[in-house]
């Protein structure tokens, strides 16, 4: 009889070779990086894209990157021994991007935003340098349904994360594997393969963040209907413009009743 452990890996492989075969995320003779960040998400799917890779016989290089911001208390060892009994290829690059965070930002401020666009632009000239083709994130599921609330909440835009994307430079391609995966099945995953999980002491370190206050509300939500993630996660898939207010998506100032009759007549 399978494990539990075994039932989630499976459950987990099954949504992420589902998402990587929908938005063709990896194709033969990519050269694939996958981020490390050294939390539960970033770890599970390094894990399942070994597994994937080898399922594959080779079929794409995978190589394992992870940037040490230098923050207080940052210990890498049993992260570094982690991917070397897995034997994964890898890099852990050092850049103290955590003394220009808090330079920058002032107490009390989410430091968020710049700590990504600096970690960001890290990634983006590692992966440009080494000639990583794909550059693998891992967020999952409730990410991006939490990112789409977000952005209609507080800034006003109907945006996410999407699976696949070309980035602004127009130089690399990031993809998001675990974009279908549970964040509860990868917690429960990570806590059962015993991930040497390394903890942000820089942004977990502060509280009432925008994004924990609309994933509590997405779990109140959820506990009154589950089909509350997964409809909104749909919705992120089944678009309907002309339902909109977009006047760049719909012709607003040009739509009059003789239009419409001459759309009936055709």
């Amino acid at each position: 009889m399978p494990s539990p452990q075994e039932k989630l890996e499976k459950k987990l492989l099954h949504y992420t070779g589902k998402a990587i075969a929908d938005y063709a995320m990896i194709k033969r003779g990519d050269r694939v990086m996958a981020c490390l960040s050294g939390g539960k998400d970033s770890f599970t799917m390094v894990q399942l894209l070994r597994k994937l890779q080898l399922r594959s016989g080779g079929k794409f290089e995978l190589k394992v990157f992870t940037l040490d911001q230098m923050q207080p208390g940052w210990d890498d060892s049993h992260l570094r021994n982690w991917l070397e009994t897995n034997q994964l290829d890898y890099e852990i690059l050092s850049r103290d991007t955590f003394s220009i965070v808090k330079e920058k930002i002032p107490e009390g401020k989410t430091y968020c935003s710049l700590c990504s666009r600096l970690r960001r632009g890290n990634i983006y000239n590692y992966a440009e340098i080494h000639d990583y083709n794909k550059i693998a994130l891992g967020h999952h599921r409730d990410d991006l349904i939490t990112s789409l609330l977000m952005s209609i909440l507080y800034n006003g835009e109907i945006k996410s994360m999407p699976p696949k994307l070309l980035s602004d430079t127009k130089k690399h391609i990031v993809i998001r594997p675990l974009a279908l995966c549970q964040e509860q099945n990868i917690a429960d995953y990570a806590k059962l393969c015993e991930f040497p999980i390394i903890p942000c002491t820089l942004c977990g370190s502060q509280d009432n963040l925008a994004r924990q206050r609309v994933g509590r509300l997405l779990k109140d939500l959820t506990q009154e209907n589950p089909k509350v993630a997964s409809n909104i996660l749909h919705a992120l898939q089944s678009v309907k413009p002309s339902q909109l207010m977009d006047h760049s998506l719909w012709d607003f100032k040009g739509l009059d009743e003789e239009q419409l009759l001459s759309v009936v007549d055709e």
